[in-house]
Parts: structure tokens; C-alpha cells; sequence
């Protein structure tokens, strides 16, 4: 059962990841930079749902992981926001607004390739459906 708590709003750049969220998972994300993720540090590591913008555009529902993404073994804690639109080109280089609005789940190690995408899917369901009731934070002060 996912955990709610009070917002955590957060503002950073976008930057180059592994190549695995689009390519390998079907799930393009938005890595948010190193600064991002030290002021983010007291964040318990999973997965979160929540409102993002790029570059002080529309607001889209998005879903993200925190964390050492333990299926690969990252030695680097990274944020990952996997934002439920479908942009037409990249935006390495703009500024990403993210407001965390619940928890999903802890970071798990999955069995198989399948096994991970098959949660993606289901959390991208979960925080979307969560959203719905939360709308009221697409015009927070953190997209003004």
C-alpha cells in the first residue's frame, strides 16, 4: 500500500542516464542531475508518484524512481522521472520541477527483464490512478 506524507518539491536539470528507460524498458525517464539528487538525500530510496514540468511547460502526471535501481546494480543513486506524456524530441539540458506526492513501493531486485517491466507497468498505474484524486497540485507554486 503506497504511503502518503507531506510534498517534497524539487527542481534540477535534466541529464544523460544509462540509455535503459526508453530502449531497453519501454519506459523513457528524465535523470535528474547530481545537485538534484544531494539536496533529495533524505529521500527513502523507491518509487514515487507525483506532477512534473519541463522547462515551465504543461503539467504532466509522472511516476519516479529513486534510488540505486538494485535489477543493475548502479553504484551512482540516481532520480529517474518517467513523465506520462510522449514528448516529440529530447530535453537533456532543461530544467525538470518534480513534486513527490506518495510513495509506491520500496526498490526491489527483480528476477528477470520481464518481472521489472511488468512492475514499471503496474506502478505507472497505480501513481496515475493516485493522481487523479491530487489534481489540485497541478497548479502548486513549485510550476509558477
Amino acid at each position: 500500500m503506497a504511503r502518503i506524507f507531506s510534498p517534497v518539491r524539487l527542481t534540477g536539470m535534466v541529464t544523460r542516464g544509462f540509455g535503459r528507460g526508453g530502449k531497453e524498458l519501454g519506459c523513457p525517464t528524465a535523470n535528474m542531475d547530481k545537485d538534484a539528487v544531494d539536496i533529495a538525500k533524505n529521500l527513502s530510496t523507491g518509487v514515487y508518484y507525483g506532477f512534473a514540468s519541463v522547462s515551465q511547460g504543461p503539467v504532466y502526471k509522472a511516476v519516479t524512481s529513486v534510488g540505486w535501481n538494485p535489477h543493475y546494480g548502479n553504484e551512482e543513486k540516481s532520480i529517474e522521472v518517467h513523465i506520462l506524456h510522449e514528448f516529440k524530441e529530447d530535453f537533456y539540458g532543461d530544467e525538470l520541477r518534480f513534486i513527490f506526492l506518495g510513495y509506491i513501493r520500496d526498490e526491489w531486485k527483480f528476477e528477470s527483464l520481464e518481472a521489472l517491466k511488468e512492475r514499471i507497468n503496474l506502478d505507472i498505474k497505480e501513481g496515475s490512478d493516485r493522481l487523479d484524486e491530487l489534481s489540485d497540485y497541478r497548479t502548486d507554486e513549485l510550476f509558477s
